[in-house]
């Protein structure tokens, strides 16, 4: 989330001097919300797991069907979170069948990304606003998914859903990005996580190396220092972005995806994106329907009376030198509807971009 400091959510209450009841009434609502069970199961799975949250999800979802009363909701409940791999999805999100086979990007003239900032760190309606997130990577099956704001039960909710997906994470604990690659259609070659050393909210540059069709790709996301109050070091993250795009392979085609956090001012502060990176909003004439990421007019999950526009989730792309090419085409936002419980998927919209793959 942009303006949220790194102590809201599921980390909050969990240093070192809160008590042990309240960090663990933390954990077990926390389990609860997103494995969608009672609180009693949720105590009992966690128990068994030396209250370590990966674990006892794990343990969660494997367990046998036949354990009756523990039973997950099924699929179609509401409140449940949707499988990306189904065709169709029950939500309240209209939506048309979907497959990991689309037709218009296995033909390999376009190559597609969405881009969000999920905002795992928010538990109210987390369940809900979840998949409503799967139903919307369902509908457009993206070659690349980039996310931001990620938290462990949603990692392990989307490895057991998103399984057309190899999911690669910057991070296990708290919360942290991740790259998701559509198996069949993206090849993972390699991964690298490059540390902020002066970041106060556990923040660092996640890089994949893959390709797709034979067309080599370095893929990064990141979610920059968040707040006015910690500009200098969010410029000083930008920098470092910068130059290891620069440093990719001339042969890679290379796009940054996040959330930055940034002000235009700040880029320009930095002497602006070196000439061979573009900014993609703008490459494409700066679209006035989705030039703002973080809108508190029009979304309300965070309940702020003030009027606060920023274009903080941006996309950054630096072309190969040589070989074929991709070239943005299309930019669109996503999550613009409201939920039956009232609230917006993510406090962030996502970004949804098309690029053509011209051989």
């Amino acid at each position: 989330m942009a303006e949220k400091s790194p102590e809201v959510g599921p980390e909050a209450g969990c240093h070192d001097g809160e008590p042990m009841g309240k960090k663990r009434h933390l954990v077990r609502e926390e389990f609860a919300s997103v494995a969608s069970c009672d609180a009693s199961v949720a105590w009992r799975y966690l128990d068994e797991n030396n209250w370590e949250m990966q674990r006892a999800l794990n343990a969660y979802f494997e367990r046998p069907e036949e354990e009756g009363t523990l039973k997950r909701r099924p699929e179609s409940e509401p409140g449940s979170c949707v499988d990306l791999t189904n065709e169709e999805t029950t939500d309240s999100i209209s939506s048309k069948p979907s497959t990991s086979e689309n037709p218009q990007q296995e033909d390999g003239s376009m190559f597609s990304l969405i881009t969000w900032n999920i905002d795992g760190l928010d538990l109210n309606n987390l369940r809900e606003r979840a998949q409503a997130v799967c139903s919307y990577l369902a509908l457009y099956s993206p070659d690349v998914i980039f996310l931001q704001e990620v938290i462990p039960p949603y990692y392990s909710y989307l490895k057991k859903r998103a399984s057309s997906y190899e999911i690669i994470t910057g991070h296990e604990e708290g919360y942290f990005t991740a790259i998701m690659l559509k198996k069949s259609r993206v090849k993972f070659k390699s991964q690298e996580i490059i540390l902020f050393p002066n970041t106060k909210m556990m923040r660092n540059l996640l890089c994949v190396h893959a390709s797709v069709l034979g067309n080599e790709l370095c893929l990064m996301t990141s979610h920059l220092e968040s707040t006015r109050g910690h500009t200098k070091e969010r410029m000083n993250q930008l920098k470092m972005v910068l130059k290891k795009m620069q440093e990719a392979p001339e042969s890679a085609s290379v796009v940054f995806a996040g959330d930055t956090n940034l002000r235009d001012q700040e880029v320009t502060k930095c002497g602006g994106l070196p000439n061979n990176i573009l900014d993609v909003w703008e490459f494409l004439g700066k679209p006035k329907h989705c030039q703002y990421t973080w809108d508190t007019q029009m979304n309300s999950n965070l309940g702020i009376p003030a009027v606060c526009k920023h274009r903080f989730d941006r996309i950054f792309f630096r072309a190969a030198a040589e070989g074929s090419h991709i070239i943005p085409q299309s930019l669109d936002l996503l999550g613009l509807e409201k939920l039956d419980c009232g609230r917006f998927p993510s406090d962030h919209w996502g970004l949804l971009c098309n690029l053509d793959i011209i051989l």
